[in-house]
């Protein structure tokens, strides 16, 4: 009855562990349902190093195989402690990963760049490296806080004062509230300007 009762309502593709017969048959004696779940063999059916073998069953009889499965059947009390060990299976040695510690990184001659995003980046970066290092033509000398402040300012390291105020000014109509409509959402970048005038106005270069 259950028999009929599992072929009629025949599990899905999608059912968990179920696996297309292609004509293979319910190795349960007298079963004639479909093999379609796997199940270990009792000997473990292994060749070699490879995994073990498969019996095949109906859903019905792979449950009663599962409900009476026992991973330990056969072994000796010694085999099964082993097995039972939290590090059973860790013992092998395993392969490094790289002989000299680590792996040499690619080259970037190695990458297809057709958009030049990577190249992009490289140059960009190698701007700014080289913009850190810039020194004045007039030979004044540029503190770390000179160079942050013309970066916020977005001029050169070679402006003079007429070309700070002129993009103080700039800077102050863009950012100010009152040339918002009240909108106070540029306030942070104006008291960075702010500060980074002041920084510069009394500064050495720009005396």
């Amino acid at each position: 009855m259950a028999r009929e009762k599992i072929s009629k309502e025949r599990p899905g593709a999608r059912f968990h562990g179920r696996v297309e017969a292609d004509g293979r048959r319910c190795e349960a004696p007298g079963c004639d349902e479909a093999g379609e779940f796997r199940a270990p063999r009792r000997d473990g059916g292994r060749q070699g190093d490879g995994p073990g073998g498969y019996r095949w069953f109906c859903l019905e009889h792979v449950r009663a195989f599962n409900a009476g499965y026992n991973y330990f059947a056969g072994m000796t009390v010694e085999e099964i402690h082993d097995a039972q060990r939290p590090y059973a299976g860790w013992e092998r040695e395993t392969r490094a990963f790289a002989h000299a510690g680590a792996d040499p990184a690619p080259a970037w001659a190695d990458f297809a760049d057709p958009l030049e995003a990577i190249g992009a980046t490289i140059r960009d970066r190698a701007a700014e490296r080289a913009a850190a290092r810039a020194e004045r033509q007039d030979g004044r000398p540029l503190t770390s806080l000179d160079r942050s402040a013309l970066k916020v300012m977005g001029l050169a390291v070679d402006a003079d004062r007429s070309a700070l105020r002129k993009r103080y000014s700039e800077l102050v109509r863009r950012y100010h509230p009152d040339r918002n409509g009240g909108d106070r959402a540029h306030e942070a970048a104006l008291q960075k300007v702010i500060a980074a005038y002041q920084q510069l106005r009394t500064s050495r270069a720009f005396a």
